[in-house]
């Protein structure tokens, strides 16, 4: 969101230039991403967490700068002049679950024109467009001090009463963006005697707004149920000002302070006048329950004795009031104001005392500790997995933590841990795999222009289980390879298939292992033929390959990706492989090729077997070194090019056991059904 410093300045008296303010309110938590305009065309654009809606207006943020600076915070202007007669408007809060207090005020014989220069430059800063100057009020009312509000045209309301209820089964309202909704009994409205006018806390309605025509208006303030305004703004696909306001908490004591700060514009700007007095129904309490507050508890969380005196001005200016208690157990008893609906413990507390009073003032000291250290079990492991893989040229990258429905359902076939208040469907569960944060990562960077990436992240997955949730780690490795030439073979390129089997297997050879296989048994997002499954010692512990050209068209990555998943909960019983020295062998080494044809079902984990089978003591590697089809080969066969190595560390081979090793490996290769090429 964007304020206006100078706006800010209105409140408060920071004796700093706006660079300076912009820097302490980032210091404390407040943050300023960046700087835009000059003088008093200055504007911040502001990262506000979402557990601080008091923040998100001047006055919030004027009321952090007048602790971090220690000066006086004023008042919002909001008096009024005594109002002749009573209202004889009515209102009814009939749920009052949904709406705690509703606030209303009725001015009439107003001019509906343009709000004046000074109110509609400071909306257009904070790039809100200027409508008129009744909705420009509630506006200017909500960016100043962070209520939302809302204006009706009074003689288009029926029946000279408001309720808040559930909507009927089979009403509709058109809302002010020019929508016909379908109202269902969950969506909370406020409605005169006759029809719905409001979706409440989301959006006003079309057919009560203020127009050139309207002369007596009814101002509304109200406190909404979060959830209930949550809800009702996603089943309508709205997002608007107030409605992510009031799904953060609203102010409950806000309500009568907003509504007169928009009647002290409105009479401003439009003339008219009062009738009768502020209209305040209150269905329900809505009270912050008190906190304690030890002293050596916040000695001892924040390190540091910081004087009593601080404390106390801090927190209250920050709007907490602090009542000593007697016996010191606890030293006081705290009162939350209003507008803190994040403020609920003791550490709570400890957090503001710290943030207001700077972190940088704290020594940079070791917390005290007494024992041994604890090192995380497999600390060691995970080391030198990350080592190995940043030598490989893989960065290190993090995704977030939740997926949508449908990738879990895609790369996972574990029960889902579901969020009980997720942000959007597309980050709807727990992630029951690191795949989709990869590939997201992959196409960012492919879409910003770099096309040969390497990445990996190590990290949790979440499983539902009987008992809980269960956690597995994982590494998941993903590289791109560049679109192929004409002159290019498959897989001779850099991020090819090959590449990531060497790295995986470059991993995996860390670990204690006595055989380490692949087989085609992957995963269906796997394209076939270009992947594989790794076991370690018959356990699988790897899958990787090329992502399946559907899963990556719907991604849209338009470049062959690579990735490789790595199961760490069955790698790690394998503990770390124990590096020994080996001197070089004195005595020479003999090889031998064999040119053999086999059938396409035929592979090569079978010819290995069948020849390491055989117990040759002295056969130190039996490798590939060439495959070829077609030309004099037939169809349904290929030609393969086999190298063994033979090596004795205590004599010089001699060629006639060497010709008896190789007539042994010839007949095990043709028992597979090969043929010896001549």
């Amino acid at each position: 969101m964007k304020l206006s410093p100078a706006w800010l300045r209105e409140f408060v008296d920071a004796k700093v230039d706006d660079r300076r303010l912009a820097q302490d309110l980032t210091a404390v938590g407040i943050a300023v991403e960046n700087i835009s305009g000059e003088g008093k065309n200055t504007v911040f654009e502001m990262e506000i967490g979402t557990n601080r809606p008091d923040a998100m207006n001047h006055y919030g943020v004027a009321r952090e700068a007048s602790v971090i600076y220690n000066v006086p915070l004023r008042t919002v202007d909001s008096k009024l002049p005594a109002a002749p007669g009573n209202s004889d408007f009515v209102v009814e809060i009939v749920d009052g679950a949904g709406c705690a207090r509703y606030t209303a005020r009725v001015v009439r014989d107003v001019n509906i024109k343009p709000s004046p220069d000074a109110v509609a430059k400071r909306l257009l800063l904070v790039d809100q467009r200027p409508i008129n100057n009744a909705a420009d009020a509630t506006n200017y009312t909500l960016w100043e001090m962070g209520h939302p509000t809302h204006v009706f045209d009074l003689d288009l309301l029926e029946g000279g009463k408001m309720l808040v209820r559930r909507a009927f089964s089979g009403e509709t309202l058109k809302t002010l963006d020019g929508v016909a909704r379908k109202l269902t009994p969950e969506d909370l409205v406020i409605a005169d005697a006759v029809k719905p006018v409001a979706l409440a806390g989301v959006m006003g309605g079309f057919d009560t707004m203020i127009t050139e025509k309207t002369k007596n208006i009814l101002i509304e303030s109200a406190w909404f149920d979060p959830a209930t305004v949550r809800k009702t703004a996603r089943r309508h696909g709205l997002h608007t000002d107030a409605s992510h306001r009031f799904e953060r908490g609203a102010d409950f004591e806000a309500t009568t302070k907003a509504c007169d700060r928009v009647a002290v514009l409105l009479l401003e700007s439009a003339g008219g006048k009062l009738h009768g007095g502020a209209i305040d129904v209150v269905a329900r309490q809505v009270d912050l329950a008190p906190v304690a507050l030890h002293l050596s508890e916040v000695h001892r969380i924040l390190g540091e004795r910081l004087e009593t005196n601080e404390i106390f001005r801090i927190l209250q200016q920050l709007g907490f009031e602090l009542m000593p208690e007697r016996g010191g157990d606890p030293d006081f008893t705290v009162h939350i104001p209003s507008w803190r609906l994040d403020v609920e413990r003791e550490i709570d507390l400890v957090e503001e005392i710290a943030r207001l009073h700077g972190y940088d003032k704290f020594a940079n000291t070791l917390p005290a500790y007494a024992g041994a250290v604890v090192e995380a079990p497999d600390a060691e492991k995970d080391s030198r997995m990350r080592t190995t893989l940043l030598a490989l040229g893989y960065d290190e990258a993090v995704s977030l933590t939740f997926i949508s429905h449908q990738d879990a359902e895609t790369f996972s076939s574990a029960p889902v841990v579901e969020l009980a208040n997720p942000q959007s469907e597309e980050a709807s569960v727990m992630r029951s795999s690191l795949l989709p944060g990869m590939l997201n990562m992959l196409a960012y960077n492919l879409n910003r222009g770099a096309d040969q990436v390497r990445l990996f992240e190590a990290g949790s997955v979440f499983e539902a289980t009987d008992g809980g949730t269960a956690e597995p780690k994982r590494i998941c490795m993903g590289a791109t390879s560049p679109p192929l030439q004409k002159t290019q073979e498959w897989g001779t390129h850099d991020g090819g298939f090959f590449d990531l089997k060497g790295d995986v297997e470059n991993l995996l050879h860390a670990f204690q292992h006595k055989s380490l296989k692949c087989d085609a048994q992957t995963s269906d997002y796997y394209h076939p033929g270009r992947s594989a499954r790794v076991l370690m010692d018959g356990v699988p512990v790897a899958q990787f390959g090329q992502i399946y050209a559907e899963v990556a068209s719907a991604r849209k990555l338009r470049q062959n990706v690579f990735v490789a998943e790595i199961y760490l909960d069955r790698l790690y019983p394998q503990g770390l492989r124990v590096v020994r020295y080996q001197s070089l062998p004195r005595y020479p080494a003999v090889e031998r090729d064999f040119s053999f044809v086999f059938d396409d079902g035929v592979t090569f984990e079978k010819i290995q077997q069948a020849v390491i089978g055989l117990g040759l003591a002295q056969l130190r590697s039996f490798v590939p070194v060439e495959i070829f089809r077609g030309g004099s080969v037939p169809a349904g066969k290929y030609s393969l090019l086999l190298r063994a190595r033979f090596q004795s560390a205590e004599r010089t081979l001699r060629e006639e056991e060497v010709a008896q090793w190789s007539t042994q490996i010839i007949r095990a290769l043709e028992d597979l059904g090969g043929k010896l090429r001549a």
